[in-house]
């Protein structure tokens, strides 16, 4: 998967630091399944870095075949769910060049609404793929959602 050796020798001393700390600090948690969820949260993140070119031309070439082509600037970015657990995938955005630029992520957060009659899903394009870093996050304007990617894990 990795071509580098550093690479892949600072992602896995990453991951057993990750670990480590949560190990320590949660004992409740198990490491086997904190290390499974870590692997699937970066494994999904590298895929979506790595192919997101190759998926944006396919998602446009598509709705280019179906007559409905997006007419802005597109791009794929990681989604990261906030909420009912924090999950990662893939979604297109579309807009201005210049905001569509700005989008590194994009924040859906989740919420029921009337006791759970309805559960409701925001997505939000902001500005890191660090949502835990609410300070510094910003709402990217003049960018939407158009297309969800699922990734078979």
């Amino acid at each position: 998967m990795f071509n580098n050796t550093f690479l892949k020798i600072a992602v896995v001393t990453l991951l057993i630091i990750t670990v480590s700390t949560f190990s320590i600090f949660t004992p409740a948690v198990q490491a086997s399944n904190l290390l499974e969820q870590l692997l699937k949260t970066f494994g999904i993140g590298f895929v979506v870095d790595k192919f997101a070119g190759e998926i944006n031309n396919f998602i446009n070439t598509l709705t280019l075949n179906s007559g409905i082509e997006v007419q802005n600037s597109t791009k794929v970015v990681p989604i990261i769910t906030i909420g009912s657990g924090t999950y990662v995938g893939a979604v297109q955005v579309s807009g201005p060049a210049n905001a569509v630029k700005k989008v590194e992520a994009v924040a859906q957060l989740e919420g029921n609404f009337k006791e759970g009659a309805f559960r409701i899903r925001t997505l939000v394009p902001i500005n890191t793929k660090n949502p835990a870093d609410i300070k510094n996050i910003e709402r990217i304007n003049a960018v939407g959602v158009t297309a969800l990617i699922d990734i078979d894990i």
